[in-house]
């Protein structure tokens, strides 16, 4: 990983749900599933980056999907092509989509989706060599859906739920998610859903890897802004993960 931040041109930068984003950045990144940047486009204020994990990249380009939550991001929401933009990384571990066999279930609430875009196209060139027989996902979202068709070509099934019922299943992903179908779990999401996927993945024996999302500051693993608890003692999400064994994290009670 690049511990110097690099300047590159936006290409593009836009509105696909309300409050959520889609940026895309001109260059040629070697980043894997998972993996998160730093990103900038101010000088001074607000202090820190903001960590933002890929959602997809080609031999041209690297995009971010990401929600307005605060001043980074809403600095981030204005920039135009041509403009330049800051970039740390690749940062953190990542899917070892080699090590996945058998029957995937991905499990994505909300910007938890972002990252698994990548994930998905990554699963698909390797699965006839590994013998993933099918890639199942599940996304939950309050009411607007995004980003849904770009997964189409790469999976088997999707199975959405909005907790409004606009679109799928009426309530909470974890409502309609049955681990034990599954050789393998991917999530990622607001804490409270991962811990419940867990909670339901380790009920039936089925392993299940996360992608913790945490407030960073350095991005390096230097400053452990970012800590999280595993049974292993504390990690830092930037450094160590962000990818956990689901087993092995203790997260927060519903």
């Amino acid at each position: 990983m690049s511990v110097e931040y690099k300047i590159y041109k936006v290409i593009s930068n836009f509105e696909i749900s309300k409050g959520i984003y889609k940026l895309i950045v001109d260059g040629k990144f070697d980043a894997k599933p998972g993996q998160f940047y730093m990103l900038r486009a101010w000088d001074r204020e607000p202090i820190l980056s903001r960590p933002i994990s890929v959602n997809d990249l080609d031999n041209k380009s690297i995009s971010f999907v990401y929600q307005v939550v605060g001043k980074g991001t809403e600095i981030l929401k204005n920039l135009k092509k041509d403009d330049d933009i800051q970039l740390l990384g690749p940062s953190g571990n990542y899917f070892d989509v080699n090590k996945l066999s058998g029957k995937v279930a991905i499990v994505a609430g909300g910007i938890g989706i972002a990252p698994m875009q990548y994930l998905t196209k990554a699963i698909n060139d390797i699965k006839a060599v590994n013998g993933i027989t099918a890639v199942d996902i599940y996304a939950g979202f309050r009411d607007e859906t995004y980003i849904i068709d770009e997964f189409k070509e790469y999976i088997n099934n999707i199975y959405i739920s909005t907790e409004n019922g606009k679109y799928g299943y009426k309530g909470f992903v974890t409502e309609i998610f049955k681990p034990e179908s599954y050789d393998i779990v991917l999530c990622c999401g607001p804490e409270i859903m991962m811990n419940k996927v867990v909670k339901m993945c380790v009920d039936v024996n089925v392993p299940i890897l996360v992608s913790m999302e945490k407030h960073m500051a350095c991005g390096i693993g230097a400053c452990l802004v970012c800590t999280c608890k595993t049974v292993n003692g504390n990690k830092r999400t930037c450094k160590d993960g962000p990818i956990f064994s689901g087993q092995d994290l203790v997260l927060i009670d519903n």
